[in-house]
Formats: structure tokens, sequence, C-alpha cells
């Protein structure tokens, strides 16, 4: 059967717009390669502890600044609980411990400590940055792309503050060095810069441009940083939850070969296995090298799209993803620190760490933290030295580690390596990059792909497209992308009111099980953490790879999504004996498996 709309990804800019759809009445289908949404921002499980996948602290939940996340569960009308960290991470640098608290002064005064003899210079840049933010971004929410940007609404913002934006304009076209050097003129100083725009952007000051570096500079600082409760797991199970609660499908175990086509205008999507799916509208939310090289090989590309197609991507990214005994982890340590051991160069020995069991003491047993360190990788993982590469890898971040947490080493009670190969195979993310396009001057904003494409019935969101990288970013894409549907329907787009109700809820950390009773009935709550055990394998021996998707019912579970566990339960066989079976395969048994039946039974 036909539907509305097909979205192809199940990362947070596909199901972002999906769930959108969905809220709005539109029947919609999600494809996902994957065996789980997410893509870069989920969890996977070890030895009882919650992983995060690639994104572990996000943006936009604050009450000011670019808060797309707030904004998107204000429309969705769904709750949503996240921590918020006291600091928003650690740079050790150059052999100085710089820490970022939340206010804009008191960073002023940590980064003054630091630079003394640039302290009247930080002073000076951080109030024009922060004047130019307050004016420009904070003073007039807009939750969309800007080519997707209403005229008459940018002409209006112009107009209020007509000087901030025409200085926030001239900054389109220069970069973050020239913008910066206009400010300071030490070296160790720019260099810490250089640090925080190959962070924020993926690229040196002399090509980041200063448009983006500035607004980055403070927006931080405005939103804070958060960490979902309960794992990054939650916020596309949340999501996903919308989607399946408004009528949507979600498949996943499916990979889009081609783009189908009735005649000049897309229409659906070819699966690998050979099923059609068809749709009156597409939105895809991968990659631009996939959607050019792939999808759309058999169409005639413009020279527009060739140049899109050419951009530069971010470079490969290697994860080391720890469990580790607590007393490796000393007092001082934040949930995210950034090592910089080259203060010159991007090198491999750059690398930034997640703690985020710190905040959230759901994530492993107790006595333990999980521990994520990633950073750029130069390797060639092509060669036939694959798991020699690996091992190799896993000792030199390791190293990087116990130099930061003296006994690291003998304190891991696992410990394993996520490739560029290993992150392509998961994330359909070319060669591994850490994100889109580079954020660099000639393939930022407009141009990099927008989210409408030559053809009416096809839509972009996601990293490739205008604004790049990072989770309220993707999450502006893919509401910019719903609101392009909705509007080539004539429905009424998501659009900011000054009286929206906030359905987020800020949690001061450390928090425990104890988040689920926000919004959960005890008894809710009791079924989520019991769900919460499962390791949600990809091979699972429970069912033996076949259906029902005791993985998913349970994922679901575990996300508070009992309306898309019952769901996904329905086809499944009623046998007492068969689910006594497949808790007797569990692969925690015979010590400690899911109780399988008794989730079942309550559901």
């Amino acid at each position: 059967m036909e539907q509305d709309v097909l979205v192809i990804g199940a990362g947070l800019s596909g199901l972002t717009a999906a769930s959108l759809l969905a809220k709005r009445g539109l029947s919609v289908t999600v494809a996902e390669h994957a065996d789980r949404p997410g893509g870069s921002c989920g969890a996977f499980k070890r030895n009882g502890a919650a992983f995060d996948q690639g994104a572990s602290m996000l943006y936009g939940f604050g009450a000011r600044g670019f808060n797309a996340h707030r904004f998107l569960f204000s429309c969705l009308e769904e709750p949503f609980a996240a921590v918020r960290h006291a600091l928003l991470y650690t740079v050790r640098y150059d052999g100085k411990i710089i820490r970022f608290p939340p206010e804009v002064g008191a960073f002023v005064k940590e980064l003054s400590a630091a630079f003394p003899d640039e302290a009247r210079q930080i002073a000076r840049f951080y109030r024009d940055m922060e004047r130019l933010y307050d004016r420009v971004i904070a003073g007039t929410p807009s939750y969309t792309t800007p080519d997707e940007t209403n005229p008459r609404e940018a002409l209006r913002s112009l107009s209020r503050h007509p000087l901030s934006y025409l200085r926030f304009l001239s900054y389109l076209n220069i970069s973050a060095e020239k913008l910066l050097r206009s400010y300071f003129k030490s070296p160790a100083l720019l260099n810490f810069f250089g640090k925080l725009t190959s962070t924020y952007c993926y690229a040196p000051l002399s090509e980041a441009p200063a448009v983006l570096a500035s607004v980055m500079f403070i927006d931080n600082h405005v939103g804070g940083s958060w960490y979902p409760a309960g794992s990054t797991l939650l916020l596309p199970g949340t999501l996903e939850k919308v989607i399946e609660e408004h009528g949507g499908v979600m498949r996943y175990g499916c990979t889009v070969k081609s783009i189908l086509f009735r005649g000049a205008a897309p229409c659906g999507a070819v699966l690998e296995s050979g099923e059609v799916l068809t749709a009156r509208q597409i939105v895809y939310s991968g990659t631009v090298w996939n959607l050019y090289g792939k999808l759309l090989a058999a169409q005639a590309l413009t020279a527009r799209e060739k140049r899109l197609a050419s951009q530069q991507p971010t470079y490969p990214s290697v994860v080391l993803y720890a469990l580790v005994d607590a007393a490796a982890i000393p007092a001082d340590a934040c949930p995210v620190e950034m090592l910089a051991a080259n203060p010159r160069a991007i090198d491999e020995s750059e690398i930034t760490v997640y703690i985020p069991s710190l905040d959230d003491r759901t994530l492993c047993p107790p006595g333990f933290h999980t521990v994520e360190a990633i950073g750029p990788s130069f390797r060639d993982w092509s060669s036939g030295e694959y798991e020699q590469q690996k091992r190799e890898e896993l000792v030199r971040l390791t190293a990087v580690l116990e130099r930061r947490f003296p006994g690291f080493s003998s304190a891991c009670v696992h410990s394993e390596l996520a490739t560029p190969r290993t992150i392509e195979r998961y994330t359909l993310k070319n060669g591994g990059a850490a994100a889109g396009p580079k954020q660099l001057l000639g393939q930022h904003l407009l141009l990099r792909q927008s989210i409408r494409t030559r053809w009416p019935a096809l839509f972009c969101c996601g990293e490739s497209t205008t604004l790049g990288t990072g989770t309220p970013t993707v999450t502006v894409s893919g509401i910019a992308a719903a609101n392009a549907v909705l509007r080539a329907r004539g429905l009424a787009p998501y659009v900011w009111k000054p009286d929206m109700k906030n359905y987020v809820a800020a949690m001061t950390p450390p928090v425990g099980p104890e988040w689920r009773l926000l919004f959960h009935t005890p008894e809710q709550a009791r079924l989520m953490e019991l769900a919460q055990r499962c390791r949600f394998c990809e091979r699972p021996a429970c069912c033996e790879t076949r259906p029902p998707d005791i993985p998913g019912i349970l994922r679901r579970v575990a996300c508070g999504n009992f309306f898309g566990a019952k769901q996904a339960l329905a086809p499944a066989p009623e046998s007492g004996a068969f689910w006594a079976g497949c808790e007797v395969r569990c692969v925690q048994a015979p010590e400690s498996p899911v109780p399988l039946r008794e989730i079942l039974r309550s559901l």
C-alpha cells in the first residue's frame, strides 16, 4: 500500500521528520538498514553496561539558545528527561586544565586565568559574541535551516538589530582564524581556539567558517550540555514511540538499494531484498555521497549535484568502549574531557573521553564506570592486517587513557574498539567519517545539500544538509524536512510559539532509576528496568534470529514504548512453552536471564 511519506534512515534527523509527520496524521514508513533506531545516537550493551554508539554529549535541551530538542518534544507533546552536566566539559591542553562552566562570565574568568596576557581581549571577545548571539540567534527562535527560512521572517529579524545581523552575515565567508586574529595575538590562545573549532566544526581555524565558530563558542554555554536519562537509547527510542503510537511503521534490517522513479518523479524505494516501498513523498536522511553515488546512481546528475557528491568528508574515527572499576576514575573527572596532547595540530593523540555513568548511575553495575574515547584515525583500514591494526589501536588508546587515569589498564573489565569500518557498517557513514562533510569554507551552510532537491517529491535531512554536524543541527534539519513536506501538502508547519508547553524535564546529576517515575507508573517503571537488563543482542539466542523480535520488544519496553512493544508482540506465538524456551536460551541464563515471561505477561 502506498504511504504518504517514506523516510529512508532512522538516524536522529529521519526520526525527527517521521515523528512530526506521523503526529500530523500522515501515514509514514521508516526504512532502516540496522536492527534498531538511532544511527550515531543510540546505545548497545556489554556486561550489563550501556555504551553510547556515538553521540554522548548533547545540546539543544535548554530553556534558551539553539534548543531544537526542547522545541521538538514540545511539538510532539512528548515528555523527555535529560540530565544537565554541571560543567560543559574539561579541556586538558598543553599542561593546562580548562573547565567550561555553563555561565559565560565564569568561563571568561577560567580562560583568562589560563591566558592572563589576553584577559582583556578574552572578555571583549566573549562580550561581543554574546551580544551577537542574543540578538541574532536567541532573541528570535527559529527552528529551520537557512535554505528553508521564510524571507519575510528573515527581514523582520534583520530589522530588529540591523547592525548585529550585518556583522553576523559578514562572518559567512571569512575563516574563524581571521575573526580570532582580530582579537588575539597569543599563538597559544589561538591554538586553544583551534582545538575547540576542530571539535565543533571538524576543521582547523584556517578552514572553519567564522559564522559557525562564533555561534558555537556561545551557544554551548547558553543552552548547556546534556545527557538523556537512561542513556542515548532513550532519544531515538522516544521518537520511535511517537511514530508507532501515531500509526507509523518502523522497518528494520532493510537496506535501500535505490530510489524508485515513476517517469521523472521519485515514488518510493527498492530494497536490497527486491521489495518495493512506495510513497507520495520521500525524506532521505543519509549522507550526500550515498544519495548521489548509490541511491540516485541511475540518474544524470547536475553540476551542483556532482559538486555536492565530491565534498570533503570529516576525518574517520575510532572509538574505544571500556567498562572499568570505579576506583580508576578520580574524583576530579568530568563526564566529558578533551585530551589535546599536541597543541599545534590535529593528530591521533587528540581524543575526547566520555564518562556518562558519572551523571547517570543506571548505565552500569554499581562500582563501575562506562568510558568511551573517540578520536581521529589516519590509518589505512582497508589493508589485510585489519585485526592486527585493531589490537594496535586498542593498545594506543588505552595508553592515552592510562596517562589521564593511572591504573586504567588494570581496572578494565571489558574493552573493545570500533574502527572506521565498524562505524560505516552500522551507520552507513562513508569511510567511518565522524560526521558529514567538513564544516569548512566552500562547503558550509547554503553550499551544502538543501532540504529540497530538484525533484519536488524528494527531500533531505541530516549531517550533509545546510546546518551540518551535531545533534541539535540534524534535529533542525529533520524539522525543516517535515515542514517542507507539510507545506507541499498544504498543511500547517510546526512553528515556535511563545506559550508552547515545555516537555523536557531537566534533571540534576547524578540520577538513578527514579527518573522513570517522572512519566510512568511504578509498574511501568519496574518493567522498564527489567527490560533494560536485556543486552539487545545483534544475533539473539533467545529467539534464534526468527520472529518475534525479542530484543526489539524489550528495547521498546526499556524506552517506555509499551504501545510499540505490544504491536511487535501481537503476531507472536502465545505458547507458554515457547516463551519459556526463549528465556532458557537467553545469553545471561542460567544465572540471570531476562525475566521475559514476566514482562510479556504484563504487556
